[in-house]
């Protein structure tokens, strides 16, 4: 891989001394300098230092200095983000927040970003919109929030199939628990008062890049080696989980009406007398426990020819957000219909018209009653390393 113009301009092979220190040679980078690849994308500390390209950070003075937020909304979110930080800067001493702020922040970098991470005390809308407020008042420059974490997908996206690991970054996004309920009939509003807005331009401009298959191919190129960097980390700090693939034969979408609960000799007295009852008991059984019917399963042809199969594929358009978790794929199909979405999360409503944010989830189930938590992690670690890769195309603008 060539070294940047900016950097191997200045010297030849020879005088990069045998550490890698270009600060001995007298020849240091700035602390707001980057080592850039040939795609504008900027390389991690591990792949700058596999280069002999020495990566000096000064401390940030204070909050002032913090651009870039992530917000997360489960512990398991946080988790894998952490692992991509290049340095904390709150190991010695905290930053502090505001007056009335109930957030506790992390801070470090990623690349030349100095990002600051907050891991919200609960899921949905309203946690997410009471911190991403508080997060105005201490961290005021704050030019770009990442929503970070895992989601419902929906499994067609037009002609493209959309699986389990993929990821979805927001175009727009619908809370499509906001409306009127009707006799048999739930209308979302979507008055101009009620819709959430529109992100600026800075933002729309950069998503709209994602959307062409040049940039979009160098982002996935980007997200997966990041992804090899999250599972790398995790084995070098002995995590309890790995953040490995789970294995095609693990992605399995049933048709919409098919329901998880207990039927033939798994039956109970509920699945009997309340066919379109809930079961809890059922819920919180697994679909090899209940023996749900593989010939219900969807055959999909496009994880089979896609290609490496955890590589995963990214994702442009609307998300729809509320305060519940989707588990109906009747009802998932049917909101997808009428607001265009790809994907069902619980967060962005409240953060979007709080801080200039972008939605990147990663898919951990189908929304239907069949999901389970064994695709959480690695949706997760797939989010947070598009979300890594994303920053790396962003370009801040002067204060």
């Amino acid at each position: 891989m060539n070294r940047p113009r900016d950097i191997s301009s200045q010297m030849d092979e020879g005088n990069i001394p045998p550490d890698g220190n270009l600060a001995t040679s007298g020849q240091a980078v700035a602390h707001n300098q980057l080592p850039y690849r040939q795609d504008q994308a900027y390389l991690s500390d591990s792949q700058a230092v596999s280069q002999g390209i020495a990566m000096n950070r000064g401390r940030p003075r204070g909050r002032q200095d913090f651009q870039i937020a992530i917000i997360c909304a489960l512990p398991l979110e946080y988790d894998v983000v952490s692992l991509l930080f290049d340095q904390f800067w709150d190991e010695d001493e905290s930053y502090g927040r505001a007056r009335g702020d109930m957030n506790t922040y992390t801070t470090g970098r990623m690349g030349q970003y100095n990002v600051v991470l907050v891991l919200l005390p609960n899921m949905g809308t309203i946690a997410a919109a009471g911190a991403a407020a508080s997060f105005r008042s201490s961290y005021s420059n704050l030019q770009l929030a990442f929503l970070v974490g895992i989601c419902g997908g929906v499994p067609w996206n037009g002609e493209d199939e959309i699986h389990l690991g993929d990821v979805v970054i927001s175009k727009s996004a619908v809370q499509y628990d906001l409306g009127d309920q009707y006799h048999k009939a739930f209308v979302i509003k979507d008055t101009v008062d009620d819709s959430l807005g529109r992100p600026n331009k800075n933002i729309r401009s950069l998503v709209k890049s994602f959307e062409t298959e040049r940039i979009r191919d160098q982002l996935r190129q980007k997200a997966c080696l990041y992804l090899k960097d999250i599972q790398s980390a995790a084995a070098r700090k002995r995590r309890r989980f790995n953040y490995q693939y789970p294995g095609i034969d693990k992605d399995r979408l049933f048709i919409a009406t098919y329901r998880h609960k207990h039927r033939g000799t798994q039956a109970c007295n509920f699945c009997d007398t309340q066919p379109d009852g809930f079961c809890q008991k059922a819920a919180q059984t697994s679909c090899a426990e209940l023996g749900c019917d593989e010939t219900q399963l969807v055959s999909r042809s496009d994880l089979e020819t896609r290609g490496a199969p955890e590589e995963p594929e990214i994702f442009i358009g609307r998300i729809a957000s509320g305060n519940m978790v989707m588990k109906s794929g009747e009802h998932r199909d049917k909101i997808a219909n009428e607001q265009n979405v790809i994907a069902l999360e619980m967060e962005g409503a409240g953060v979007w018209d709080e801080i200039p944010c972008i939605i990147v989830k990663g898919v951990c189930d189908y929304a239907d009653s069949h999901r389970n938590e064994l695709w959480q992690r690695y949706a997760a670690a797939t989010a947070a390393s598009v979300m890594k890769a994303v920053l790396g195309r962003y370009i801040m603008t002067d204060r």
